[in-house]
């Protein structure tokens, strides 16, 4: 019998300007940080976290992000920080940028801050990067011996952010939920190592129970620029809850089908991680055989939500049968999370790719 683990951050906080405060959060972690973080970002936020810090008597480096969370970039960023004493890491800003920062955090054998200035996955909590290839395409995944030590997450900030970054970061976090359903259902392995925990379970669940409720006033409240409790409680929701649900309860098809798109060229690199996995999830959902009542309850909010529900919507209209199945081919590859929670072939995962399509274009023509 496999054993139940849970993993998690050490400390997660959340809450209206407490970018200004992260030198208080970190000054036992060390004298000296690490910053890395892109030019956007650092323009927004480098001077507050600085002060910060430096208000705190501590030292702060910075590494310039540039591109992709790629092996390349990471041995960049590590080799020129083993310079420095560096006693901590800390990420700043979207996913890309804090899985490369927690991959430096493990070369230098650091302790690692993450502080996410979008709520667009649920990336920031968990012990594991995506690895990408210096063109952009899903590489691997890299595993740490711990989460995150501290985890801060400014709502202020969430809220001056586009509101497609909400919307993609609600899209992954309410694939949680289904994803875990079917690890528990399968009797599969998830990311932490053993089987999901009641724990886990119980937080994916109201994961999706509380991006159901609040998701599109949260939508609304950033697209107003403002802070409201439907806001806090999507952002804890995309972030904690999505993240401790996915890594203590599995992902399946909804990432991996994700993943399946990198094998293809074209437009639809330009869309967010989670626009890629909201079709993902319908997908899973046509796999699974849910009833159609329950694919459109999804569909709905996703298009509430401004998110792609076809595959016209997700740039891939004229798509050929083999393209299809080229995605369903990098799906079901080895070592892909589809395998825990199904026993599909190729071809199975693309006839269910056409179905969500023809499913979602169904529910629009009746509206």
């Amino acid at each position: 019998m496999s054993e139940r683990i849970f993993i998690s951050p050490a400390k997660y906080v959340q809450g209206k300007q407490t970018i200004d405060r992260i030198g208080e959060f970190v000054a036992h972690f060390g004298s000296n940080a690490l910053l890395i973080a892109d030019d956007v970002v650092w323009k927004l936020i480098g001077e507050r976290v600085t002060q910060s810090l430096q208000a705190n008597q501590l030292k702060a480096t910075k590494a310039d992000f540039i591109g992709e969370a790629s092996k390349h970039e990471i041995t960049r960023i590590a080799t020129d920080a083993k310079k420095h004493e560096t006693a901590f890491v800390i990420g700043l800003g979207g996913g890309k940028t804090l899985d490369a920062a927690k991959a430096v955090a493990d070369e230098l054998d650091a302790r690692i801050v993450i502080v996410p200035t979008i709520a667009s996955t649920d990336a920031p909590t968990s012990a594991l990067s995506v690895i990408y290839t210096e063109e952009g395409n899903f590489e691997s995944y890299r595993f740490y011996k711990k989460n995150p030590d501290l985890v801060l997450v400014d709502t202020e900030l969430i809220a001056q952010a586009p509101p497609r970054f909400l919307a993609s970061g609600i899209a992954d976090a309410l694939a949680t939920w289904v994803e875990v359903r079917s690890v528990l259902a399968f009797g599969g392995k998830t990311m932490a190592g053993g089987v999901p925990t009641l724990a886990a379970e119980a937080i994916a669940e109201r994961c999706e129970e509380v991006l159901f409720t609040y998701g599109i006033q949260a939508y609304e409240a950033v697209k107003a620029k403002v802070v409201t409790p439907a806001l806090e409680a999507v952002v804890e929701a995309n972030t904690l809850l999505s993240g401790l649900g996915f890594e203590s309860g599995g992902l399946a098809a909804a990432h991996a089908i994700h993943n399946g798109f990198t094998a293809l060229e074209g437009d639809i690199h330009h869309l967010t991680h989670g626009e890629k996995v909201a079709f993902g999830t319908l997908v899973q959902l046509a796999l699974e055989g849910r009833p159609q009542e329950e694919f459109e309850q999804y569909v709905a909010f996703y298009m509430a939500l401004d998110l792609p529900v076809t595959l016209e919507d997700i740039k891939l209209k004229d798509a050929s049968r083999d393209d299809i199945l080229k995605v369903g081919k990098a799906a079901t590859a080895d070592g892909e999370t589809i395998h825990s929670g199904f026993d599909v072939t190729p071809e199975e995962v693309a006839d269910a790719i056409i179905a969500a399509d023809r499913y979602a274009r169904l529910y629009k023509e009746h509206l």
